[in-house]
């Protein structure tokens, strides 16, 4: 339980970080709401505005900060804090989300832009979908809101009666919804009632914000001591059941035991609440015949290495068993390495088959085997230099729009009232929200 002091201290704190800019009357103005989470996603698109001479503000924390939010012009960031140390007791970090949300609250209330993004709800699931969703309706917001996963609960196996209404609820109070693909749209539209109108499909950008330095593919195998003959397959990002990482060993077992050249990167920090699974994921290697050919970094990944791994591997490995799109294939092509995906949500279409990769059947390790067999036969593995690496980020851009940008232009102003269908002028900042 809070106490009295604690409370007083929570009153005492809520003041906003002072590094926002001033606005001019006549800017378009968004506020990007990040969650605090997805650091590349949103500097990405928070750049491409701001070079479509829209000013920004994003609204995170430490774990999405970054040095271009503090030295861009007509960009600002706001540190709601609101991350739970791990170290501290219950009361401690109730207390620090409580913080959090009195900030942004406020924040709210006093906000010069009208049009409020969100990339990401927060902590409180629920109280961000229903209550926070009044409260900026009730200060005249725009909402446009990033669906990156229409139902993660369904996804996961976890979906409720409860989950499905606030979701319903937040997606009805959306002034405009962005998906990433036709059957994130379609389930929208079916599954929670959305009009066609309200939701637009915007392609996953390139993911083009990480480190890309001069480190070699060459030297990025030595450094994890794998050598230049080893065919090396990675798998990158949060382990959690639905990626379907079991599948991926069991895969791999069977093409150790045709070739012994093969290695295996595992790169991601395991998902709190899926502790079993990855116990069960490590007793499975531990207790393997290829232990030694697998390198496991089961931890948070900092932007800063993750080129080594990406560089390091000649295919990217994604046997999820149902997404409708993952962040982590772009990351892939942005350092223009093939991959291997199961054939869902939208990863056939977003693969050009026997050039930048190839699927196989969800949920099938044999198949998959095959597959990654197929691909380390083919020439686009044997041709795996720096100008394929090249061409496959060049092909891939060619297929998308670079990020979400696309939406906010062309016409500015026009472009983003007719998406609201508002008059113009009505996003621009009103002095009635300065106080």
């Amino acid at each position: 339980m809070l106490n009295s002091d604690s409370t007083l201290t929570l009153a005492k704190t809520t003041d906003l970080p002072k590094e926002a800019i001033p606005f001019m009357e006549d800017d378009l103005a968004v506020a990007l709401l990040t969650g605090g989470q997805d650091r590349s996603y949103a500097l990405g698109l928070a750049m491409a505005l701001c070079a479509k001479g829209i000013r920004v503000e994003v609204i995170g924390n430490e774990l999405v900060d970054s040095t271009e939010f503090h030295t861009t012009p007509k960009l600002s960031f706001l540190n709601m804090g609101g991350i739970p140390q791990p170290d501290v007791g219950f009361s401690r970090k109730l207390f620090q989300v409580l913080q959090y949300y009195a900030r942004l609250i406020r924040y709210v209330a006093i906000a010069k832009p009208r049009l409020f993004h969100i990339l990401w709800n927060s902590k409180l699931e629920y109280f961000d979908r229903t209550v926070l969703m009044i409260y900026f309706k009730f200060f005249g917001k725009r909402v446009i809101l990033t669906a990156h996963n229409v139902n993660k609960a369904r996804r996961d196996s976890e979906d409720s009666l409860l989950n499905r209404l606030t979701l319903r609820f937040q997606y009805h109070l959306t002034d405009r919804i962005f998906t990433h693909t036709e059957k994130m749209k379609t389930e929208l539209i079916q599954g929670f009632g959305v009009g066609k109108s309200a939701v637009r499909v915007i392609p996953f950008g390139v993911n083009s914000t990480l480190p890309d330095t001069s480190l070699t593919p060459e030297a990025a195998k030595r450094t994890l001591g794998i050598t230049s003959k080893e065919r090396t397959i990675l798998f990158f990002g949060r382990i959690v059941p639905y990626k379907g990482l079991e599948y991926l060993l069991a895969a791999f077992e069977t093409l150790n035991a045709r070739n012994p050249n093969y290695r295996l990167i595992i790169a991601g920090e395991p998902m709190k609440g899926y502790e079993r699974y990855v116990e069960d994921i490590q007793r499975a290697i531990d207790q393997s015949g290829y232990a030694d050919r697998v390198i496991q970094k089961f931890q948070f990944i900092p932007d800063k290495e993750a080129e080594l791994y990406f560089k390091a591997a000649d295919a990217l490995a994604l046997p999820y068993k149902d997404i409708f799109q993952s962040g982590v294939l772009f990351l892939g092509f942005a350092f223009g390495l093939p991959a291997i995906a199961a054939d869902v949500g939208s990863f056939r279409e977003d693969l050009i088959i026997g050039k930048t990769g190839y699927v196989f059947n969800p949920g099938d390790s044999a198949e998959l085997a095959n597959a990654l067999e197929t691909y380390f036969e083919s020439d686009l593995y044997k041709r795996l230099n720096d100008k394929n690496r090249q061409e496959i980020r060049d092909q891939m851009k060619a297929q998308t729009l670079l990020g979400q940008s696309g939406s906010y232009n062309p016409g500015g102003l026009q472009r983003i009232g007719k998406l609201l269908s508002i008059n113009p002028a009505d996003i621009r900042t009103s002095r009635s929200f300065v106080l």
